[in-house]
């Protein structure tokens, strides 16, 4: 016999509030703990406040959700099972070849072709922070991007503060699709919803920040008279870019948008400087001279470098492709979860009539992204000079240990998710958010903001919040897939003011103890973002609807 949900089990308190107030509060507590020890708690780490949130659900959910512990541990370990497959055998296996190309020299070289191509500042940030940036974050993910572009920059000769704000800023366009689709794919996990109509409605909002994003940049850096300057490279940058995360999100899927318009956007650029250069080359008031310029190497070699990269974009594209997975046949397995499958109930008001839940896991290790990403790897392997798989399978292992407490913490964060949601907790969270009615959609951003800011992952908020933005939107009367997706892309504008952010940016840039500096640089940005994306949830919930797929 199921296990009927219960959303309100503090109801004999409601005189101290509104209905739902003190029951959301209890329910919220795991969230506040998670997120005090992240933003308050300065030496706490992701793990520690997970685990410590993670274990004040459980407790919550036995005590006063009354649910059975049997059910609140299974559902926790199906969600830490959601956590290891698919998302965290995507991270890894990304962060595995970007290894495997630092260690075998051929970053070094990926890095010198795009830094060679210009001395202008403007240009450089615009290649480096927010293409290759991209370009990044769709492979690897995880800090990546800004360690690693900001530290470029530095090393081009960058003011410190600038380039770690310009790269944290640079950071908003591809976070939403993060390392080859897994903030989507986890969104889809957590809220139950289609991954794919998840992906078109991101890719119907977020292109309308990245268009403009290379001239936020530029005026950030240099003011809008010395933008002007560069206006083509700007045009040609934003619509290059914006323009192919609408196509590969809408009509391929969440795995490649970052990493294709950043290929397609370092192409146009590239095309453009054949024939186009700006008329004075811009630096930083009191520059010094100019830098040496990094060193030039072979077309072969370049190639040779970018290829381990050709390679993965095209197995990724590849099995993302429909007639790619009927031919493969139905390789899937759906395992029904012990303990959990058709044991919890939920009831009015959170849905209309009462449901009974199913909890399957399913292991589709053929088609699963990360496989192909995997596949990428052994190949690319081959390709790189004095490596071969031995090395790279060793370099694996190094990165599996490395990547340790990033891997428990999602796995940790994912239990967190599934409990709430089949404890009932999300249901009561969501009940409350209800008051806002209408305006739901406009606050719907912000919760993912606030997720991000505090986790600083895109893909651990939706983890946490996806249930709960599908649920109260169902209340509410408005697209769920809009309250899902909203969730993701109102949280890439708060992952450049998000402490672990600027963290890595710091350290990558020498700028140790001047961590509130650069919050401070970052924090007028990301608010002014994360405004635009609220007014366009809205209007998308009512008056521009016809916008969604």
């Amino acid at each position: 016999m199921a296990w009927n949900q219960r959303y309100d089990p503090l109801q004999g308190l409601a005189d101290l509030g509104p209905d739902f107030i003190v029951s959301a509060a209890a329910a919220g507590l795991p969230l506040f703990i998670l997120f005090y020890m992240l933003a308050v708690v300065r030496r706490a780490n992701a793990l520690a406040a997970a685990s410590a949130g993670t274990g004040t659900a459980f407790a919550l959910a036995v005590t006063l959700w009354g649910m059975p512990a049997s059910l609140a541990l299974s559902s926790m370990l199906m969600g830490a099972c959601f956590g290891l497959f698919p998302i965290v055998w995507i991270v890894v296996s990304a962060v595995w070849i970007y290894r495997m190309t630092v260690e075998s020299g051929e970053f070094e070289i990926i890095r010198d072709s795009l830094a060679g191509l210009t001395d202008d500042r403007r240009l450089q940030a615009i290649l480096i922070a927010f293409a290759f940036g991209a370009f990044l974050e769709g492979t690897a993910g995880f800090g990546t991007p800004v360690a690693i572009t900001a530290a470029m920059l530095v090393g081009l000769g960058f003011n410190p503060l600038y380039a770690a704000g310009i790269c944290l800023i640079a950071n908003t366009a591809p976070v939403a699709f993060g390392a080859l689709g897994v903030p989507i794919e986890t969104a889809a996990r957590a809220s139950g919803l289609d991954i794919q109509r998840i992906s078109s409605i991101v890719g119907r909002q977020l292109p309308l920040i990245t268009v403009i994003l290379p001239f936020w940049l530029c005026c950030t850096m240099s003011g809008l008279k010395n933008t002007l300057e560069v206006l083509p490279a700007v045009l040609v940058s934003g619509v290059c870019f914006a323009g192919s995360q609408f196509l590969f999100s809408n009509f391929h899927g969440p795995y490649l948008p970052d990493v294709m318009s950043a290929v397609i956007t370092i192409v146009g650029l590239l095309l453009l400087l054949r024939f186009w250069k700006p008329r004075n080359t811009w630096r930083f008031p009191g520059e010094k001279a100019p830098v040496s310029m990094p060193r030039a190497y072979p077309p072969a070699a370049v190639f040779r470098a970018w290829s381990s990269y050709v390679i993965l974009a095209v197995m990724v594209f590849v099995w993302g492709l429909d007639a790619f997975k009927e031919a493969l046949g139905p390789t899937a397995v759906s395992i029904p979860w012990p303990a959990l499958d058709g044991l919890v109930q939920r009831a009015p008001p959170v849905v209309k009539a009462p449901e009974v839940l199913g909890a399957r896991f399913n292991l589709n290790i053929m088609t699963a992204a990360g496989t192909a990403i995997f596949i990428s790897g052994i190949i690319a392997s081959l390709v790189m000079p004095r490596y071969g798989p031995g090395k790279g399978l060793r370099c694996l292992a190094r990165t599996v240990r490395q990547l340790k407490i990033p891997i428990l913490t999602i796995v940790t964060i994912l239990g967190l998710s599934g409990l709430m949601n089949y404890s009932g907790m999300s249901g009561t969270l969501a009940l409350a958010f209800t008051d806002v009615g209408f305006l739901f959609p406009f606050f719907a951003p912000v919760i993912g903001w606030l997720g991000v800011f505090l986790t600083g992952s895109d893909t651990s908020s939706n983890a946490l919040f996806s249930g709960l933005q599908r649920t109260t939107a169902e209340v509410v009367g408005i697209d769920p897939g809009l309250a899902v997706a909203v969730n993701s892309t109102g949280g890439v504008t708060g992952k450049m003011i998000s402490p672990q952010s600027i963290a890595v940016a710091t350290a990558a840039t020498g700028l140790i103890g001047q961590e509130g500096s650069l919050f401070r640089f970052t924090l007028l940005h990301s608010l002014a973002m994360t405004l635009i994306v609220c007014v366009l949830s809205f209007l998308q919930a009512y008056s521009l609807s016809w916008m969604l797929p």
